[in-house]
C-alpha cells in the first residue's frame, strides 16, 4: 500500500508503524515548523516535504504516484474532498469518537477526571473528526495522570491501532461504524488555566497536570505568572488563600483553601512568548 500522510513529531508513531508493516510513504504534509525530528526521517528516505495546506491538486498528484492512501495524525487544516480521487483517507484522533471532537481533547480529559480515554482512526469527512470509525484503542487513565503521560500513552496507543489497520484495512474499512452524535470540545481558555488559590489542593492539582507543559496561570501579589511546575499538599492552616508564605530563590509556596502550592517552576512569560531567530 501506497500512502501520503500528514503529521508532526508527537505522531511519528504512526508515520513508523505504517512503514514497519509494510507500506511505502509517497509525501510528507507538514503544518508546524516545530516537527524536525519527523522532517529528518522524510528526507533520510527521500520523499518529498509539503509545508503548505493540501490541496486537491496535491490529491491529483498523489493518485498520479499510485498512492492509494492519506493519512492525518494531528495536522491543523481541513482537507479537501478526497473520495473521487483516492481509495483510502483516514484519520487519528486522540479521543474516544463520537466523544471529544475539537483540536486538542487531553486537556479536557485530565480536567473532568476520566478514568478511560481512546484513540479513534475514522475516515476523514468534510466536517471534522466526524468520519465513520474504524477502529479505537482504549487508554487507561491514572488518578495522577498528566499532560506529558497521556500524551505519551496516546502515541503508544496509535502506534498499536496503526499497525491493526495497516494489516486489514480493507475490512475495516468496510465494517466501519457511522459515529451519530457526539460532542466538541474547542480550545481551552485563559480562565481554564487560571488557578484561583481559594480552592482545594485536588483541584489545584488537577489543573496543574491537565496543562503540563501548556502551564497554567496565577496571579499573586498582583503579579500574573505562568507557572510551568506545581507540587501542592494538603495542611490544615488559617492563611489567605494566595498568600506567599515560604520563598527560596525562584521557589515560591502559596496558601490554598485547604493546603500550599510549592511552584518550582514559573516565567513572566507565557510559553512560546519568546523566540529564537537563527542569524543568517
Amino acid at each position: 500500500m501506497r500512502f501520503a500522510i500528514a503529521t508532526n513529531d508527537s505522531y511519528q508513531s504512526v508515520l513508523e508503524s505504517f512503514i514497519e508493516s509494510g507500506w511505502e510513504i509517497a509525501k510528507l504534509f507538514i503544518s508546524t515548523g516545530e516537527s524536525s525530528k519527523v522532517i529528518e526521517r522524510a528526507l533520510n528516505l527521500g520523499i518529498e516535504v509539503q509545508h503548505s495546506p493540501i490541496r486537491r491538486e496535491d490529491l491529483f498528484n498523489l493518485a498520479q504516484k499510485g498512492c492509494d492512501a492519506l493519512v492525518v495524525a494531528s495536522y491543523k487544516w481541513k482537507i479537501p474532498e478526497w473520495e473521487s480521487i483516492l481509495k483510502y483517507a483516514i484519520n487519528f484522533h486522540p479521543s474516544p469518537l463520537p466523544e471529544g471532537r475539537g483540536p486538542y481533547p487531553l486537556v479536557r480529559a485530565i480536567l473532568e477526571g476520566r478514568t478511560s480515554w481512546a484513540i479513534t482512526c475514522h475516515k476523514i469527512s468534510q466536517e471534522f473528526d466526524q468520519g465513520d470509525i474504524l477502529e479505537q484503542e482504549v487508554i487507561n487513565v491514572d488518578v495522577d495522570e498528566t499532560h506529558e503521560t497521556l500524551c505519551l500513552k496516546t502515541q503508544i496507543s496509535a502506534a498499536i491501532l496503526t499497525k491493526r489497520i495497516a494489516a486489514n484495512i480493507d475490512s475495516y474499512w468496510q465494517n466501519s461504524l457511522p459515529q451519530g452524535i457526539g460532542s466538541y470540545w474547542g480550545w481551552w481558555s485563559e480562565q481554564d488555566r487560571t488557578i484561583e488559590f481559594d480552592r482545594c489542593v485536588s483541584d489545584v492539582m488537577r489543573q496543574i497536570r491537565a496543562f503540563g507543559d501548556h502551564e497554567c496561570m496565577g496571579t499573586i501579589n498582583n503579579t500574573r505568572i505562568f507557572i510551568h511546575r506545581a507540587k501542592a499538599w494538603v495542611e490544615s492552616h488559617s492563611i489567605q488563600p494566595g498568600k506567599v508564605v515560604h520563598s527560596n530563590n525562584l521557589s515560591l509556596v502559596v496558601s490554598l483553601k485547604d493546603g500550599y502550592l510549592a511552584i518550582t517552576e514559573w516565567s513572566f512569560n507565557s510559553p512560546g512568548a519568546i523566540l529564537a531567530h537563527l542569524r543568517n
